[in-house]
């Protein structure tokens, strides 16, 4: 049993993280204060590869696998979560859906862009009415004689606001439930298809997201991506591989609230010492140190399976639910470590402790993960 990266991972890593420390740390702070996001990056991080990490060569890709995949996701994920955010939509779900399900001319429309970053990808399933129950999605895919009529609305759509395209879930047989629902490719600017109001959210702030409103928009039958009515298993087979990712973003706005924490403590002085010397402030980075690597580990054991083909359903939502809940634990430890200095707004410790509470609720709640490990118990 190899714990050990490659050190073509231990380079990788180094890379990324000067990267991400140099480029996108120092304006985590002022994209959540505006609230808009650095779409540039997009390009750069194309140009860099990053957005090809884990895909095919013969669509750009460096196909390095979920394992690489998920040290990039960490490293964004300690520079700023809102900002890792639209990245990981991109990436682990719009562009990761058309990789595993999409037609020859599909990835060559939208993936070999996407991952030069040319492109811009967003994912949306969530409505109104239905979150984690994709049985209660009311949009609806009209069959017509060339392709599909869409109508609905969707909400919590992450980079909706500036997306090229959506990667998006309707029912194709109204009545069936999640047996009658199929995944579509909608371009942007299609007539019937306009952006709605921008949802503004406690955390996460410099992700966009928003409301889309499809009034009849029509699809050519090229649109639909993978099998008619079998869309909720492209969906849940997209989102399994998307947890990983969610983890180890999870796992990286952990470790900037650890390694925050204990800069802070080993200045902060009070009773005539460093707050660090102090056995209760000790102990509680110690458990936070602690619960960090377990979380990265679960997070590594993930995407090893799902890169080795093997089952992983239980172990992503294993990696999922413990490094989310464990990197929200982390930010409200380190906002309590740092008192008042952490509760003002100019401090990057408000800032995690608003982001991360966002990665228990995405990509399905932590009770849902619950009942995924569960059932995989044969309960």
């Amino acid at each position: 049993m190899d714990f050990a990266f490659t050190p073509e991972q231990v380079e990788f890593r180094r890379s990324v993280a000067a990267f991400c420390q140099r480029e996108i740390a120092p304006i985590a702070g002022a994209c959540d204060a505006s609230g808009e996001f650095p779409i540039h990056l997009f390009k750069t991080l194309g140009r860099l590869g990053y957005l090809g990490v884990k895909f095919p060569p013969e669509w750009g890709g460096a196909g390095e696998g979920n394992v690489t995949y998920a040290i990039l996701a960490e490293e964004l994920g300690r520079a700023s979560a809102g900002i890792a955010l639209g990245f990981y939509v991109h990436v682990a779900l719009a562009l990761t859906a058309i990789s595993v399900f999409g037609t020859p001319a599909q990835k060559e429309r939208y993936l070999r862009p996407g991952i030069a970053g040319e492109k811009i990808g967003a994912w949306s399933f969530a409505e109104p009415g239905a979150g984690s129950d994709p049985g209660s999605i009311a949009c609806r895919a009209e069959k017509t004689a060339t392709g599909y009529r869409i109508t609905g609305t969707k909400m919590f759509t992450t980079n909706g606001p500036f997306a090229d395209f959506v990667v998006l879930t309707a029912s194709t047989a109204p009545g069936q439930g999640v047996k009658g629902l199929s995944l579509f490719l909608v371009d942007r600017g299609l007539p019937g298809f306009t952006v709605g109001r921008r949802i503004e959210t406690m955390g996460m702030r410099a992700a966009q997201t928003a409301e889309l409103v499809f009034d009849g928009c029509e699809v050519p039958a090229a649109a639909l991506l993978g099998e008619e009515n079998r869309g909720v298993l492209t969906a849940m087979q997209t989102l399994t591989l998307g947890r990983i990712t969610a983890a180890a973003y999870a796992v990286g706005t952990g470790r900037a609230a650890l390694e925050a924490t204990l800069a802070y403590v080993k200045q902060r002085q009070q009773f005539g010492q460093p707050i660090g010397k102090f056995q209760g402030v000790q102990w509680m980075l110690a458990d936070m140190a602690t619960a960090l690597e377990a979380a990265r580990l679960l997070t590594c054991q993930a995407a090893w399976l799902a890169d080795a083909g093997l089952p992983h359903i239980k172990e992503a939502s294993m990696a999922k639910l413990f490094a989310t809940e464990t990197a929200t634990r982390l930010a409200n430890d380190a906002l309590q470590l740092h008192g008042g200095y952490g509760y003002v707004s100019e401090s990057p410790i408000q800032r995690l402790y608003r982001d991360v509470k966002l990665f228990e609720i995405g990509e399905g709640t932590s009770q849902i993960h619950r009942n995924i490990i569960a059932r995989q118990l044969g309960l």
